[in-house]
């Protein structure tokens, strides 16, 4: 086996019931009045991001999300913002220069639906579907980094 070759390593997960397990399947319009369909994003690695206008941490985060999406343009990201108005995701999206779709999440059913009980949450799914990693509180986006890597080679 050659240098380069070996699965990358994922980095620790944060606890999920989910993990290993298909993510569950939704299609909504996002706010920017395109359509969000994850059965139409099988066969990419795909990162999920939680977050609400409310959450101080998402502030920071969802900027460094976004700069990684823009030279990783290979997977797919998609936001869901669980704030209660449209309007309070909008502000925000606008505010931070977030350009990867996002869903407002009205009634956090599709929140609940993934099990998500903390903000910000980022998942990563692998080409099948399936939710591989989960990220802790305060995890940076070099963790995000090194789970899509491993997701992408393989790794566990």
């Amino acid at each position: 086996m050659g240098l380069g070759c070996a699965p990358a390593a994922m980095p620790p997960s944060a606890p999920s019931s989910l993990l290993g397990e298909a993510a569950p399947e939704f299609a909504r319009r996002s706010l920017g009045g395109g359509s969000v369909d994850t059965r139409a994003l099988r066969g990419k690695v795909v990162v999920v991001e939680f977050f609400a206008r409310y959450c101080e941490p998402c502030w920071r985060h969802l900027p460094r999300v976004q700069r990684w999406a823009d030279q990783h343009r290979d997977v797919a990201v998609i936001g869901l913002a669980a704030d209660e108005y449209a309007s309070d995701s909008q502000a925000m999206v606008d505010a931070l220069g977030v350009k990867f779709p996002v869903v407002h999440d009205a009634g956090l059913q599709i929140t609940a639906r993934f099990r998500v009980d903390k903000i910000p949450t980022t998942l990563v799914l692998d080409r099948e579907g399936r939710v591989r990693w989960r990220s802790f509180p305060g995890d940076g986006v070099g963790e995000l980094a090194r789970a899509v890597e491993a997701v992408r080679r393989g790794g566990d």
